[in-house]
């Protein structure tokens, strides 16, 4: 298997974990007393936790042996469903949840991230990057999908397992994935995130960076009111879905998701990797905040699928655009600083999204999420419109050179 390929599975198989997780999460947090505010604690901790281990590994990303990183996130993994299964008490679950790597989110926001996508930019060429990302998404988005179809089992396991067996079993299943992915990337290449000569923290594309963490802060803060965990509880609270119902709505999501990957790679080399991510997302916001004001289940549903046709086509164009518009020696701290920004403002949102919920069943979270992901939209375009990626630039003079 070659490594581009075990990167590729090995995001699969955590996002099967993360799709299952992101249900289970506030299945059990509830069933063991806590209430929509705490649900959202817990929430905040893990996406904090995760931000400060990326804006360590920031510091140090030039340096690191990326072989090395991703062992150590994998054992990390492995440890936090262990945790979970045997732990139940709030405050040790506030503190795994800090330190460990559960995502309550519909993306990717562990310390995998930056790791991988520094060793995806390294083994691939520039004109096949985007592509190699939109495939690096897609594997990630189908396996959410079914891990949030998956979870739909857990009423059925509660009738056959003992009290609280079932919930422990898929915390066990998701430590499992860890150690699944541990041996998975043990065969990776051993390389280093740069090479230790020009390897620097940010040198040329610190203003430019910085440019883009912040705004991907205010899209990710935007984000933070809508994780799936707390989407999953505005839909049990606001139309009494069950687990399996919530789980089989998240799988169609998903799917939708997954193919608009690979849209999103042509769109983009035909108009561009910033024009892509912001004429997408633009509607796809739109689609949000009419979600929160539909009076019935069924045109909700269209309404969050619409959104999913859209909203995640700027997930590989945003990665393909931050490794292009840097020097090659300061991506691995260029994804872990644009990386810092979005874990740490959407940690700030769940738990002001739990605390809406407890004032009201009305989706007031999707509301504030769809108003700043447009703001964001709007932002970026008129940031960045200007700025291409090498390939864009080499196309556009290639067009305008006359025919000899």
């Amino acid at each position: 298997m070659t490594p581009i390929r075990r990167i590729i599975v090995g995001r699969g198989l955590r996002a099967f974990g993360d799709g299952m997780i992101a249900i289970l999460l506030p299945v059990y947090l509830e069933k063991l007393g806590y209430s929509p505010i705490g649900v959202g604690v817990i929430a905040t901790s893990t996406l904090l936790g995760s931000a400060l281990l990326v804006l360590v590994l920031g510091f140090s990303a030039h340096r690191v042996r990326l072989r090395r990183g991703l062992l150590a996130a994998a054992l990390l993994l492995a440890g936090t469903g262990l945790g979970f299964a045997f732990v139940q008490a709030f405050w040790p679950l506030l503190l795994i949840a800090f330190v460990g790597t559960l995502n309550p989110s519909g993306g990717d926001v562990s310390v995998f991230l930056p790791l991988e996508h520094t060793l995806v930019a390294q083994l691939v060429p520039g004109n096949e990057r985007t592509s190699a990302y939109a495939r690096y998404s897609f594997v990630g988005s189908i396996g959410a999908a079914i891990g949030s179809l998956a979870v739909g089992g857990l009423d059925w396991m509660d009738a056959v397992l003992p009290p609280g067996m079932a919930a422990r079993s898929l915390f066990l299943l998701y430590g499992a994935i860890g150690l699944a992915t541990l041996l998975l990337y043990v065969k990776l290449p051993d390389m280093e995130a740069a090479n230790p000569q020009s390897a620097v923290p940010l040198g040329p594309s610190r203003r430019r960076v910085y440019g883009l963490a912040a705004l991907f802060a205010v899209d990710a803060f935007g984000g933070g009111f809508i994780v799936n965990s707390l989407l999953a509880l505005w839909l049990f609270e606001r139309f009494g879905l069950s687990v399996a119902m919530t789980g089989a709505i998240f799988f169609a999501t998903g799917i939708c998701s997954s193919f608009s990957y690979f849209v999103a790679a042509r769109l983009a080399a035909r108009f561009g990797l910033v024009n892509t991510m912001v004429f997408t997302h633009l509607p796809s916001s739109v689609f949000l905040i009419l979600a929160a004001f539909a009076p019935t289940l069924p045109l909700a549903v269209v309404l969050l699928v619409l959104r999913s046709l859209l909203s995640q086509m700027d997930v590989p164009t945003r990665s393909s655009y931050v490794m292009a518009v840097v020097e090659p020696a300061e991506r691995p701290a260029a994804a872990s600083v644009t990386a810092v920004p979005r874990s740490l403002a959407s940690a700030l949102s769940p738990a002001l999204a739990g605390w809406a919920l407890t004032i009201s069943s009305f989706g007031w979270p999707l509301v504030f999420a769809g108003v700043l992901k447009i703001a964001y939209d709007l932002a970026l375009l008129q940031r960045f419109r200007a700025i291409r990626p090498p390939e864009e630039s080499e196309q556009a003079e290639n067009s305008r050179a006359p025919e000899t």
